[in-house]
């Protein structure tokens, strides 16, 4: 069980896992793609290494190598029939992207996951790929996994689609790529764009205009893709720096991708003082150090247009807005209800235990500014993010803060407490 409790400030320069979203992209587009692909700062938490056993149970070989992982991608028609059922662990990543390439393949595929997986909505993306002319079949009328797929002779769609997430726009492209056609997908917010300029870098042909992504048939190259800090992961000791006057801390190496930094610009919002220094590109994605100084926090207003591009950050936000002055309000994150657990009602439950005063919305929350935030025992419901939010918010709490549960973090975060202690002083 993790336990933190107050901390004077947070101080030092530290590392974060490699980006969860980008090291699944790393390993499934090279195992599409032909020759070997090196990737360096791959996030070796339980979500990613559920991606690479669903390759290897493809026929893909993958090494690891400890610094790097070498990939031998056998091009877009280079996967076999598994022998038995691939199981995506806890990982929607997975689960939704490898859906649009199975989609493509001329087989029989049943992909499962955990207990909370199977309980996350798939019809998102077995609408689309069944428009594009694969069979996928799953519990409660395909909503559900276990998911049975057999793709094959796909055409080319142009979707507009209802939610903005990057996980059905990416299984949509990725089953483009085996579509005769070009196949267009249309959002109404820009979701995170990984898949897109992973897909360019490897040689794919993917084009962005007017806010619809398009893709045609393309074969992918295999290459040497360095895997960026994770944004999400900094995100928590980002927010708690900021808000935490005196603080002075210094995060190397983290992936700046534009539809990712909302954080940086709610913490900005708030009144932190953030800046970005030694900036550079690799595979399409740009990488820099983040240096935050502790400020007093504002409350501010949150929208439905910057939710997709912070929508793992808000449990974070939540707990650092509970001690900034004024009133915080989340609105249009209904997507929170759909994640490892309904993250808006498991973060008003918990934060109450802290003693703060906050209110649950139909699609987001409210939350009173200057709590004097108390120690008791939380629950993780088994979600990393909400696990981490817990432990950021003992850092200004009168007493411990027990975190049960706390091992999920392991699935994006193994070091958290590590990296914690490191800087917390």
């Amino acid at each position: 069980m993790l336990i933190t409790n107050k901390a004077q400030k947070l101080e030092g320069e530290i590392t974060v896992p490699g980006d969860k979203s980008i090291s699944h992209r790393a390993v499934m587009l090279s195992s599409i793609s032909k020759g070997k692909s090196i990737v360096t700062g791959f996030l070796r938490g339980e979500d990613c290494l559920s991606t690479i056993a669903c390759f290897r149970g493809l026929g893909i070989e993958i090494e690891d190598k400890g610094k790097e992982i070498i990939v031998e991608g056998k091009g877009l028609y280079g996967l076999r029939e598994p022998e038995d059922i691939l199981d995506a662990g806890n990982s929607g990543t997975t689960m939704r992207l490898i859906s649009g390439i199975l989609s493509g393949q001329e087989f029989l595929t049943v992909v499962t996951g955990d207990g909370s997986l199977r309980k996350r909505p798939m019809a998102r993306i077995a609408k689309p790929l069944r428009e594009m002319g694969s069979f996928i079949e799953g519990r409660n009328h395909g909503n559900l996994a276990p998911l049975v797929i057999r793709g094959g002779n796909l055409k080319a769609i142009d979707y507009q689609s209802p939610v903005s997430s990057a996980q059905v726009k990416s299984a949509i492209l990725l089953a483009g790529l085996y579509a005769e056609g070009e196949t267009i997908v249309r959002e109404e917010v820009t979701s995170r764009d990984h898949t897109e300029r992973m897909l360019k870098s490897l040689g794919g042909k993917v084009f962005v205009e007017d806010g619809a992504v398009k893709v045609k048939s393309s074969e992918l190259y295999g290459e040497a893709i360095q895997v960026p800090g994770d944004i999400s992961s900094a995100a928590f000791f980002m927010a708690a720096a900021a808000a935490i006057e005196g603080s002075d801390l210094v995060i190397e190496g983290v992936g700046l991708n534009p539809t990712r930094t909302g954080i940086i610009d709610v913490l900005k919002e708030m009144g932190a003082e953030i800046e970005i220094d030694n900036i550079y590109t690799s595979g399409g994605e740009e990488i820099g150090d983040i240096h935050i100084k502790g400020k007093k926090l504002k409350g501010i207003k949150i929208t439905k247009q910057i939710i997709p591009r912070l929508i793992d950050e808000i449990p974070v936000i939540a707990m650092i807005a509970a001690t900034a002055e004024g009133k915080t309000t989340i609105t249009g994150a209904e997507e929170l209800k759909v994640k490892e657990t309904n993250r808006i009602t498991a973060m008003v439950m918990e934060m109450k235990k802290l003693g703060i005063r906050v209110t649950e919305l139909s699609d987001g929350m409210e939350i009173e500014g200057l709590n004097t935030i108390k120690g008791a025992t939380v629950e993780s419901y088994g979600d990393h993010r909400i696990a981490m939010a817990m432990a950021i918010g003992g850092l200004f709490s009168e007493g411990d803060v027990k975190i049960q549960g706390s091992e999920c973090i392991a699935i994006s975060f193994p070091d958290f407490e590590e990296k914690l202690k490191e800087v917390v002083k």
